[in-house]
């Protein structure tokens, strides 16, 4: 599962707020800040499981949900990565802007 696809829905992004300011949660508490039915926030969680996002335990009847920190470590690297390559465009175009406007005198 690719992972942006996962971060694309408003729901699986507010269900990673969620589990980022909560720690691990069940289901069924998950459930709880949700106007939509119990089925379609498991079927949220199985695509933010998919994409690595989450993991889950079994304890019971109980399945317990928590971010996955390696998961999110290499989404702001890429991220990070992505920012550090247009800075890097942005610097050498305001160069070459910097040596125009020097000609233009």
């Amino acid at each position: 599962m690719d992972v942006f696809y996962a971060l694309a829905d408003p729901t699986r992004r507010k269900i990673l707020e969620l589990l980022a300011s909560r720690g691990r949660m069940s289901a069924t508490e998950i459930y709880k800040h949700f106007a939509v039915s119990p089925p379609a926030i498991s079927q949220h969680l199985k695509v933010l499981r998919e994409a690595r996002l989450v993991m889950m335990e079994k304890h019971a009847q109980q399945r317990l949900y928590q971010i996955n920190p390696q998961a999110m470590l290499e989404l702001e690297n890429w991220s990070k990565r992505l920012a550090q390559q247009w800075n890097e465009r942005l610097d050498a175009l305001e160069q070459v802007l910097k040596v125009e406007k020097q000609k233009e005198r």
